[in-house]
Formats: C-alpha cells, structure tokens, sequence
C-alpha cells in the first residue's frame, strides 16, 4: 500500500513538474530562432506576403523568422511538411486558399487541413474581379448573366490552371447564376489575362493587381468585384452581388497555421504579435500594393473563417465536376 501511495505521489510530482516546464516554456517563447513554412517559391504572391512580416515578428518577439519556401503541387508539399513538423511554436504555416481547395480538389493528399493544423490568425482576403473584353456586349454582372442564358455554352472564362481559385470561382458563378461557361485553363495568370485582352477567351476573374491595370487602360473592361462588400482593392467597382449575383463572394485569403497541438499559450503570443503588426499603417499600405485586404481576429475566428472556406470550396469543386488527377 505505502509503495502504491508513493508511486501515485511521483507521479503527481512528475505532472506538475510537466505542467511547469511546459508553462515556463510558453512565457520564454520564443527561444530560438522560427521556421516560417510557403507552400510557393520564392517571389509568389504568399512569399510575397510572408516576408512583409518576418522583420517585424522578429524585432516583436526576439527571435529571427527564417521563411523556408516549399514549393510543388499547389502548395501541398509544403502544407505536408509543416503539418508533419513538431507542435513546439517553431514551426508557422502561411497558408493561402489554394490550401482550402486542396482538401476537396486533390486526391491522396498525406495531411488534413481540419485535423493537422491550428489556427493562428488570418492576415487577409483578396477578392477578384469579374472582367469581360470590351467587345462583349455587357455592362453589368446581371447584363452577363442574360447574355449567358441566351447563348448556352458560347461564352468562356479563363484561369490560371484547373483548380485554382480563378477557375472554381466560375463554378461558384455557373453554379448561382444557373449558366454554363466553358472553362479555359492557361499555365499562370498572366496567360490568362492576355487571352482574354486579346479576345480569344470571354472573360475571368482576376485579381486585382492583375486585371485594374487594363481596366484603366480600356483594354479589359470590369463588371464587378467579388467580395461581399465594396473593397478599396478597387475603388468604383461595384460587388457583384449587389449587381446582380445575391450572395455571392470568392476571391483567396492568407492565414497563419501551426501544427494541431502546438500550446495554446504560445498560439495566443503569435496572435498577438501578428495582430500589432496588422495595425501598423506601413504594413497596411504593404498588403494594400498587393491587392490584400487586412484582416486580423482571433484565432478562433481564423478556425471558423477557414473551416467555412472549406466547406465553400468543396461545393465550387463539386460544381465544377473537377478533380486533380
């Protein structure tokens, strides 16, 4: 019995001492330096966006954050590598809404993006906007829409490959809007734009850095922008679902993800430091010159938008009828 009392006793002991050694951990966070995981080389749009944030964390928690860029198959490899990583904090995820698509679009992925991560924070949303060639006889997404149903199956739209944001936001608008545009894949965005500049693709949904260019310039013309309200990514452009599409909204997202497990202490350290950075106006004007919208929370509202994202593009890859091969 005393044996027993004694074992029950250490054990207890060892827990606390756990306990302590793991709270102690959280406070010294970060002790060294941080791997911070892109999912795309070097110059990309995540890349990009990642780096906008690195010296700032560094100089905010004492540590350097080394970008680690993980290039390949729509960004999967890199999600693979940073959920595979340890759960300790030193270890980050940007994460863009490929990542979301990934979980419906592609087949044998080797992580989960619900049950592999936790959120951090989300760093923002860029909406696309909806652009036709100035030849198509339309004004407005409702003018569009009418144009579509007249002529089943004339009218195309390009993205920048199959399963990509582009592309599974003009399921979402088939699917809505009750019409079927062909779909024309091109490697990479600019490919894209280009065709439909030079009239042999109908229209696409671009991002804003992308497309406003030749909008101003009259090669391209806007119908609409695909956020839920109007964005300052492009001042005049009304939302496409005031125009003529209730409730519809697309477009791709940045958000910081750890490995599932990673403590909570040091979740909400990160939160915090990515949430100051958010505030700073030159960051803002940074994220602002790339067509990002700042966004900024909780973490737990990182969790609810990312989950509901999931859920969205599943019905965008099942509209489409689409899967990687």
């Amino acid at each position: 019995m005393n044996n027993r009392f004694a074992c029950i006793k250490l054990f207890a002991l060892l827990c606390a001492a756990c306990t302590s050694a793991g709270a102690a951990s959280e406070q010294n966070y970060p002790a060294r330096p941080v791997r911070f995981v892109v999912p795309y080389p070097p110059g990309a749009g995540v890349d990009i966006i990642t780096r906008l944030f690195t010296p700032e964390l560094s100089e905010l928690l004492g540590q350097q954050f080394i970008v680690d860029n993980r290039a390949g198959a729509a960004g999967n490899i890199g999600a693979e590598i940073a959920a595979r990583a340890t759960n300790d904090g030193y270890h980050l995820l940007m994460a863009p809404a490929s990542i979301a698509i990934s979980h419906s679009f592609a087949r044998n992925l080797r992580y989960n993006l619900k049950t592999d991560f936790d959120a951090v924070v989300l760093i923002g949303s860029a909406p696309f906007v909806l652009v036709v060639h100035p030849s198509l006889p339309v004004k407005t997404t409702r003018d569009l829409i009418a144009l579509a149903k007249a002529s089943p199956g004339k009218l195309s739209y390009a993205s920048s490959g199959t399963g990509s944001p582009g592309h599974l936001s003009g399921a979402k608008f088939n699917a809505q809007a009750g019409i079927d545009m062909l779909h024309v894949p091109f490697k990479g965005t600019t490919a894209s734009v280009t065709d439909v500049i030079g009239g042999r693709v109908s229209l696409l949904f671009g991002n804003t850095l992308s497309v406003l260019p030749h909008v101003k310039a009259g090669r391209l013309r806007a119908l609409g922008i695909t956020s839920a309200k109007p964005s300052s990514a492009a001042p005049g452009v009304v939302t496409i679902a005031e125009s003529g599409l209730p409730g519809f909204a697309s477009g791709t997202w940045f958000s910081v993800l750890v490995p599932k497990g990673t403590p909570r202490g040091i979740i909400r350290r990160l939160n915090a430091a990515f949430n100051e950075i958010l505030k700073m106006q030159d960051a803002r004007d940074s994220l602002g010159r790339q067509g990002v919208e700042p966004r900024g929370g909780t973490a737990e509202e990182a969790a609810s938008f990312i989950a509901a994202e999931i859920e969205s593009w599943a019905q965008a890859v099942a509209a489409a009828g689409a899967h990687a091969r």
